[in-house]
């Protein structure tokens, strides 16, 4: 007989903002908002294609917004709604982890 998982909030965290690239993209959100190829820029080795999934991902979820500015030319704008703003902190910490932790890592 199986025997069921409990839930747990922090895995439940991760499965939102964890991977390769979201954590990345979400401190790059923080503290403005960032056009598509801004990011694309500011994410090393992300493909066109792997943002574009990962933002829908992020927008599905509630933690990012995508604004279309009918400007010439018209331009797209990501940045966090209310829900992403509480993750403010939970990347600020996450940065204080890893300059305090992530040496070895970059090291290695």
């Amino acid at each position: 007989m199986a025997t069921k998982t409990p839930w747990c909030a922090v895995a439940a965290t991760v499965e939102v903002i964890g991977g390769r690239w979201k954590p990345t993209i979400l401190f790059h959100l923080k503290d403005q908002p960032r056009r598509f190829n801004e990011l694309r820029r500011l994410v090393p080795g992300i493909t066109q294609r792997m943002l574009t999934l990962q933002l829908r991902a992020l927008e599905q979820d509630g933690i990012v917004a995508r604004t279309v500015h009918n400007s010439v030319p018209p331009h797209v704008e990501y940045s966090f709604t209310r829900k992403g703003l509480t993750l403010g902190p939970i990347l600020d910490a996450m940065e204080v982890w890893g300059e305090a932790n992530g040496q070895r890592r970059r090291r290695a």
